[in-house]
């Protein structure tokens, strides 16, 4: 049903002709008048009861509702608002006198040059570093420096940090002395927005009681915020033909999803399989780009070199999975960063002058990427 609003002058316009024609002499509605007033208060007082009652439409339809309203509304077909992802990066400890052992504790505060924002030092028993005894991370004597994961301490895209902003320690740490990223942050997002919650919303009601692609992706994307995945059917991990099976291999963004994000999307994915199927969950397999350039610029070249090479590890690492890296998408990348990059030449990935095409189930991350 459409609502059919009317502004102060119309609704003075409507009262004046009733009251007119239900009186028996001509009415005095000049301004100041007595009756005119009469009629401009009720006038007042209907444009306030009609803008409660968009109000009130407005919150009762998931279409119009937006923050908490659509969040309630949703909250009666049993969704939830995916909440915002830290970001997530490495950082270097270092040191200037190497000669004693040094231990980074799990949950280490380091901060960016304006202290704005805080990360802290997280658990990767993957790394070379980690010391499970300890419960963190081991620098040994003689050894300068060691790179560790981070997450930023406020979730959202606030944590996307730059190169180089992280330099502060915010733990006093023996025998550290400095911090520094060498790579951007660029995997925090903001909490799901109103217009993606109400798609997702249309896929939930489009997946119900569906043993489809469609409901087990909706499934994966349902976890968390800035999940890619890709699904093959009939087929084993490997990609060799097996019929009733598919593999999901799916990415946080950064190439190696934890295995606890892994068991998670199988429990999601399993609850909405086809009855007699089976099927595997597993990380991409990564293809390091190593990508090198030249770039000629009409002024300020030293200064452009870092923004440029940000800007190709930034575009290297979004790269969904299965997705080419063009060899000349690096030569765009450089021109867009500034009019000032007049001409782009040497162009190698892996010091071949040709595109990086990964298999179907694998995603390119950046590796050295150097701009002279």
């Amino acid at each position: 049903m459409q609502l059919s609003l009317q502004n102060f002058t119309s609704l003075m316009q409507n009262m004046a002709a009733s009251a007119q024609a239900a009186a028996s002499q001509l009415l005095d509605l000049t301004v100041g008048s007595t009756t005119r007033a009469i009629l401009e208060a009720n006038a007042s007082i209907a444009l306030w009861l009609q803008w409660l009652i968009v109000q009130v439409l407005q919150m009762t339809r998931a279409a119009t509702s937006t923050g908490s309203d659509l969040d309630s509304w949703m909250a009666d077909m049993t969704l939830a608002r995916l909440p915002a992802v830290a970001a997530t990066g490495d950082v270097t400890f270092s040191r200037y006198t190497p000669s004693a052992s040094a231990t980074i504790p799990v949950g280490s505060l380091v901060r960016t040059a304006d202290g704005s924002l805080v990360f802290g030092v997280i658990a990767d028993p993957t790394n070379t570093a980690w010391d499970t005894t300890i419960g963190g991370y081991m620098l040994p004597a003689g050894v300068g420096s060691v790179t560790i994961p981070v997450s930023a301490q406020q979730p959202g895209s606030s944590g996307n940090v730059q190169a180089g902003t992280v330099t502060l320690l915010a733990t006093a740490i023996p025998a550290v002395d400095s911090v520094n990223n060498a790579a951007p942050f660029t995997n925090g997002i903001d909490a799901e927005s109103d217009s993606a919650f109400r798609a997702r919303f249309q896929n939930f009601i489009q997946t119900r009681s569906r043993a489809t692609l469609a409901a087990v992706g909706y499934a994966i994307a349902s976890l968390q915020q800035g999940l890619v995945y890709v699904i093959q059917e009939n087929a084993d991990p490997s990609g060799n033909p097996m019929s009733g099976n598919f593999v999901v291999t799916v990415d946080n963004g950064t190439g190696s999803p934890p295995a606890s994000l892994l068991s998670n999307v199988f429990q999601a994915v399993d609850a909405v399989r086809p009855v007699g199927s089976t099927f595997s969950v597993q990380p991409p397999s990564v293809m390091i780009a190593n990508a090198s350039l030249t770039i000629s610029a009409s002024s300020q070249k030293q200064a452009l070199l870092p923004i440029v090479t940000s800007a190709i590890q930034v575009f290297i690492d979004s790269l969904p999975i299965g997705a080419p890296l063009a060899l000349t998408r690096l030569a765009q990348i450089a021109y867009d960063v500034t009019p000032n990059v007049t001409n782009v030449g040497s162009l190698l990935i892996n010091g071949v002058a040709t595109d990086l095409i990964p298999p179907a189930t694998g995603v390119v991350k950046a590796g050295t990427v150097a701009v002279s």
